[in-house]
């Protein structure tokens, strides 16, 4: 399944268990976007920790919508993160960004 590239850049609550974290991405036109879910969801190991030196390089699942126009010689596609669940804190999971931010 592909990834989107994150930085996780905050631990947010420890519950519930095994706690929240905030990552974030910045999507083809330059906005910044934030999601906050459980830990695990963002690694595949158990790196990120209340005590973890932020921000840390993560992914988060995707689907892969549909592909789009070239720009700045970097294709654009856009993407659900909604394999995991995972939505901005407005509960929005689709987002257009470029595909050197995709992990096939």
């Amino acid at each position: 399944m592909p990834e989107l590239r994150c930085e996780a850049v905050q631990w947010v609550n420890d519950e519930p268990f095994p706690g929240l974290v905030e990552v974030q991405f910045v999507d083809a036109a330059g906005r910044r976007w934030s999601l906050i879910d459980k830990s695990p969801i963002f690694t595949q190991l158990d790196e990120l920790t209340p005590d973890s030196v932020y921000p840390v390089n993560v992914t988060v699942a995707c689907v892969i919508q549909s592909d789009s126009k070239a720009l700045a010689g970097d294709e654009l596609v856009t993407v659900s993160t909604s394999p995991d669940g995972v939505t901005t804190p407005d509960g929005r999971d689709t987002f257009t960004v470029r595909s050197s931010q995709i992990i096939p």
